[in-house]
């Protein structure tokens, strides 16, 4: 996208709607599991800069990152791993050295409240009782990604496979199982604490790779000095002390 930011929303390939806001504002793109700390973080960092608004949009960090190939306004990418802002880097869509870790976050299995969960770990998952997981797109979705990889060290993912639902994003993995659709899903720990009563959290799921996420300036931001104010606030104490409300911890 060239010349000046038009107000309106663009619809791109990825089927998510991208905010594209007025000159002077401050767009941030979190993956779909920072959407109730940073929508928390955007309120509070208003507060105290009420001279920058700042447009919130949230999905898996693969679409997000296809956004902003596409031209999409963004002015600062959080991602909920680090392979997909390794790519944003070597694309160079990034602002060079503004790149940092700011939180961290550990997989789990989850199951739906209503019904007594036919396993207690992950693997038993093999059993012929279980018919139906939830899981993000590897392909796209972070969390796919590191339960793919969990799995793989088991031995489970090539035999698990007929049994996947796969979903476009962490948080669809979690609405499929808090409305009972499917049987098992694997999210994120702070995934599992939203939804409440609504889930039960079976075992936490650990594979090589540790569940960091990095947040970096886009180089084309039209506004990196806000962003830059952005950035230090999510990184300072005040910051931290929401994503770890949330169920965050330092990375």
């Amino acid at each position: 996208m060239t010349g000046s930011r038009l107000a309106g929303f663009v619809l791109i390939a990825s089927l998510c709607f991208v905010p594209v806001a007025q000159a002077g504002s401050l767009i941030v793109s979190g993956a779909a599991s920072l959407t109730n700390a940073f929508t928390e973080v955007k309120t509070v960092f208003e507060k105290k800069h009420p001279d920058i608004k700042v447009t919130t949009n949230f999905a898996a960090s693969g679409p997000l990152l296809k956004q902003i190939e596409e031209g999409a306004p963004v002015d600062v990418f959080a991602s909920a791993d680090q392979k997909t802002m390794d790519m944003a880097a070597e694309k160079k869509l990034l602002l060079e050295a503004s790149r940092v870790n700011f939180a961290a976050n550990s997989l789990v299995l989850v199951a739906p409240a209503a019904d007594a969960p036919a396993f207690a770990r992950v693997e038993d998952l093999t059993a012929k009782g279980v018919e139906r997981i939830a899981i993000g797109n590897p392909e796209s979705v972070p969390a796919g990604r590191y339960a793919k990889e969990a799995l793989t060290l088991k031995g489970l993912w090539e035999p698990l496979q007929p049994k996947f639902i796969l979903a476009e994003s962490v948080r669809q993995v979690l609405d499929y199982v808090v409305r009972g659709e499917v049987q098992a899903g694997f999210v994120y720990r702070t995934d599992a604490l939203q939804a409440g009563d609504k889930a039960r959290l079976v075992e936490t799921v650990a594979g090589k790779t540790p569940v960091t996420y990095p947040i970096s300036i886009i180089a084309a931001s039209a506004n990196i000095p806000d962003a830059r104010v952005f950035i230090d606030f999510v990184r300072s104490q005040e910051g931290a002390a929401i994503l770890e409300k949330y169920g965050f911890s330092k990375p």
